[in-house]
């Protein structure tokens, strides 16, 4: 399997810096001497524009393989940590090379002791989890790729469902509005059958009224005839 090139390029960065340490230390010493060391100082500003630029590769490196998925997240946390290193060496480097920093033998040893630490051929996988223990690049990414496809698919389901309940919703509102129009029509229906109801009742007690006085009328007229027989009917 061919090397990582972020490694790589990260290897022949802390390379650089270490060169760029022990020229300034060099150039240091000239100084001391009160002699100038042009051609070194020349050096080391091209070795820091160098080192500039390989930071610069650095994160570019990283962030695509980062966006396109091509290592895990816990690796691009300890390749951001390993860059972030490298930014704060190249500071104290800028800043000793301008004689307003640390002396170089300082940042060296720290250069030196970072390399030993990196002595093992894979020093990002330490607490390497069981899943991805032993794996080589390419599997880890289908690993992840695999992974990302699981989550799609959770996601494909779980907007399927969220579907399915947005139309059940939709379907329970439309029928309630259709309820409700049926209770609104029985509403009316209901309102026009209690005034037809007043209506008659009014009509029916209307009747009644014109029959009792009727029925006094009737009384009044046969009295009075009772009246009238009994006043001109022969006496004997």
């Amino acid at each position: 399997m061919a090397p990582d090139p972020w490694f790589s390029t990260y290897d022949s960065t802390c390379q650089i810096a270490q060169e760029i340490a022990e020229k300034i230390q060099q150039r240091n010493q000239y100084e001391r001497k009160g002699e100038k060391a042009p051609k070194l100082t020349v050096t080391i500003r091209a070795l820091l524009q160098n080192l500039k630029e390989k930071i610069a590769l650095l994160k570019d490196l990283l962030l695509r393989a980062v966006s396109t998925h091509q290592i895990t997240q816990l690796e691009g946390d300890r390749r951001q940590n390993l860059l972030d290193d490298l930014v704060t060496r190249e500071r104290l480097l800028l800043a000793s090379f301008k004689n307003e920093g640390a002396e170089p033998d300082l940042i060296r040893s720290s250069l030196m002791s970072e390399e030993a630490k990196r002595g093992a051929p894979n020093p990002w996988l330490f607490e390497e989890p069981e899943e991805t223990r032993g794996l080589g690049f390419d599997e880890i990414r289908q690993q992840q790729q695999k992974i990302i496809q699981e989550q799609d698919a959770g996601l494909d389901a779980l907007s399927s469902i969220i579907s399915r309940q947005k139309q059940m919703g939709q379907e329970i509102g439309n029928e309630l509005d259709e309820q409700n129009e049926i209770i609104d029509d029985l509403a009316n229906l209901v309102e026009n059958t209690d005034e037809k109801l007043r209506t008659e009742t009014r009509r029916v007690n209307m009747v009644d009224r014109k029959s009792a006085s009727c029925g006094m009328i009737m009384v009044i007229l046969l009295l009075l005839v009772a009246i009238v027989v009994v006043a001109v009917w022969p006496t004997n």
